[in-house]
């Protein structure tokens, strides 16, 4: 197609850029040119793609249109290229938090952890719920007093699997659990309480598993049907050994979208994952069996993976909190290797202080992907009160901060009002240039590392094992050139010297999650699978920094939009921040908890319990 060349952005360097408040960089919103499709359509789309003469014709034009030629591929950019976004470790002289050892094991730093939010039992005035969801520390306290126990809670958990999986609801939390496997590592926990040895406060906990994790005995899909059976699951992923050596009940293996390919958890091969608090609408992805079983009650905890937003896109979704640390903080041995610059275990929780047990928990030597040849060191947070920390500045740019629902950007301002009035925070006017370059420059690069990944199982497998809108994804990934590739992570160099010009100036970044709050499951979608561009676009709108520069990010239920929907609130840190972040993050979930809304679909695993730190029930 070098005949047809277009032609290409001339970016000039970054130190001319401004990034103030006044600057003259001109916002480019999302340029996406695709229909949605589904069903039989999404089925021609993908035969034309796959030929040898329409699918060249039909790929140069799908870049054309939707901007990839102007902004990426002939652009010119004087900058070399970043293939991996790894950050050197700096002492952030972070407000309010404790160093921990590099030496400890994961219990003990589960333990560390619990020493921080200890500290506020007696400090925090907890107003009355409107709804309270289960919290690590209440299982823990409710297995040490005997008032229930891991065996009780895994039969329960196991009924409600089972009654979410009914034809009544097909709700799709799952792609495996093991009801043996379940039973027998509870009934373990439950004999080390009868003897007063847990070996740490999420002893017998309900955790799940994103199915792009390793954990054994379950194989590892990644949301096919035929990657475990070319890659077989052989060992546990280091942070799955982890929370088994802190004695997590770990029961089963979430679905996801198929390859990660997608945002909406629509899996032609497992189900739709729905929404908790709308049945008929999507969780988001790729991590949506994750989100929604924690939304749920199910698990007050969940690992997945985030490549694209694909663990903070389906929390805010579902009304829970997301949490993506910097790269290299938790190993990646034993993840799938489908984005391995841009992909990171997250973690999905009910509330932030779970988020940061497990946190705590899965953090720690990298030995498969180290970012520095001197370990990063581990800060917790303090979290004596939500309003411990102080002089917090937080960077904003208006026109992307505002391109979002009416819904979202009314409810997001005003929690953003809420943390200076409550906590005499800043707002910090930023202009964050090329963010739509920045996007395109990630989609290219995720696109480019899944196909590597797989290409020696793509030759050998037979394309109807794959859903329909995955073998669109794949024609287009599959289409990128070296060349595009390298200006993608010129791109990305760009984008990190922007962004530590911007955290000279503010501690984080803020903005809404996702600019669009979860959309309709369409009956035509569940066999093939979808092509929505348009609303993936709008989902992923907030994400890509987290992923394409690897910096920690967390999200926060902060309110509703007019039907009842979740919408997040998203805190962008510095490299190797999560203490800082997770501070941020607490204070925003104490200005909120209070009118958190139950989900229609909701299991009380801990039914006739009463809450830690609460004066009302579940």
């Amino acid at each position: 197609m070098g005949i047809f060349k277009d032609e290409g952005v001339v970016y000039k360097p970054v130190s001319d850029v401004d990034l103030g408040a006044e600057s003259d960089e001109v916002y480019l919103r999302a340029n996406v040119k695709a229909p949605r499709m589904a069903g039989l359509l999404v089925k021609v789309f993908a035969w034309f793609l796959e030929s040898r003469i329409f699918g060249a014709i039909l790929l140069y034009i799908l870049k054309k249109n939707n901007l990839i030629h102007k902004l990426v591929s002939f652009a010119e950019l004087e900058e070399p290229p970043v293939f991996v976004p790894l950050h050197p470790f700096e002492d952030l002289k972070e407000q309010e938090v404790k160093p921990i050892e590099s030496d400890i094991s994961p219990p003990e730093q589960v333990q560390k952890a619990m020493e921080c939010l200890q500290l506020s039992e007696n400090t925090v005035n907890i107003p009355k719920f409107r709804f309270y969801r289960w919290t690590i520390l209440d299982y823990s306290k409710a297995y040490a007093s005997g008032k229930i126990t891991p065996r009780v809670v895994a039969d329960q958990f196991i009924a409600a699997v089972r009654e979410s999986s009914n034809p009544a609801l097909k709700m799709s939390f799952f792609i495996d659990y093991n009801v043996e496997d379940i039973l027998r590592n509870a009934n373990e926990s439950t004999l080390r309480y009868e003897r007063g040895e847990p070996l740490s406060a999420l002893d017998g906990v309900p955790i799940a598993i994103k199915d792009e994790i390793d954990c054994l005995p379950y194989p590892t899909t990644g949301g096919t049907m035929w990657l475990h059976k070319a890659r077989p699951c052989t060992d546990d992923a280091g942070c799955v050994k982890r929370l088994r050596l802190c004695g997590a009940l770990l029961v089963g293996k979430t679905n996801m979208h198929e390859l990660g390919a997608g945002t909406s958890g629509i899996n032609p091969h497992y189900g739709a994952t729905r929404n908790p608090y709308d049945p008929s609408k999507v969780a988001g992805g790729s991590s949506s069996g994750s989100a929604a079983v924690v939304s749920a009650g199910l698990c007050p905890v969940a690992l997945g993976v985030d490549g694209g937003g694909s663990v903070r896109m389906p929390a805010a979704l579902c009304g829970v909190v997301g949490l993506k640390p910097t790269i290299g903080r938790v190993s990646h041995s034993g993840v799938l290797p489908l984005n391995w610059t841009v992909g990171m275990v997250g973690i999905l929780a009910g509330t932030v202080e779970d988020a940061f047990i497990v946190y705590a928990a899965i953090s720690g030597q990298c030995p498969s992907h180290q970012p520095t040849t001197v370990l990063p060191k581990i800060h917790f947070p303090l979290l004596k009160s939500p309003s411990c920390i102080s002089r917090i500045k937080l960077a904003k740019y208006g026109e992307w901060f505002n391109d979002c629902s009416n819904d979202i950007k009314v409810c997001c301002s005003l929690a953003l009002d809420q943390l200076h009035k409550h906590y005499g925070w800043e707002t910090v006017e930023v202009t964050i240039p090329e963010i739509e370059v920045m996007r395109l420059a990630h989609y290219l690069t995720i696109g480019s590392e899944c196909t590597t990944a797989i290409a020696c199982h793509l030759e050998k497998l037979n394309k109807a094992e794959l859903g329909w809108d995955t073998r669109v994804a794949l024609s287009v990934y599959g289409a990128f050139s070296s060349r595009e590739y390298l200006n993608a992570q010129k791109v990305r160099n760009r984008q990190m010297q922007f962004h530590k010009n911007i955290f000279a100036k503010a501690d984080a970044i803020v903005t809404p999650t996702t600019g669009v709050t979860a959309y309709s499951i369409y009956d035509d979608a569940l066999k093939t699978g979808e092509l929505d561009y348009i609303n993936g676009a709008a989902l992923v709108r907030y994400q890509i920094a987290g992923n394409f520069l690897g910096l920690p990010a967390v999200t926060v239920p902060v309110g509703y939009d007019k039907v009842g929907l979740p919408i997040g609130l998203q805190f962008i840190g510095r490299p190797w921040s999560e203490a800082t972040l997770i501070h941020i993050a607490f204070a925003m979930q104490a200005l909120c908890i209070s009118d958190y809304r139950k989900p229609k679909v909701f299991y009380d695993l801990l039914k006739g319990i009463e809450p830690v730190n609460s004066t009302s029930g579940a």
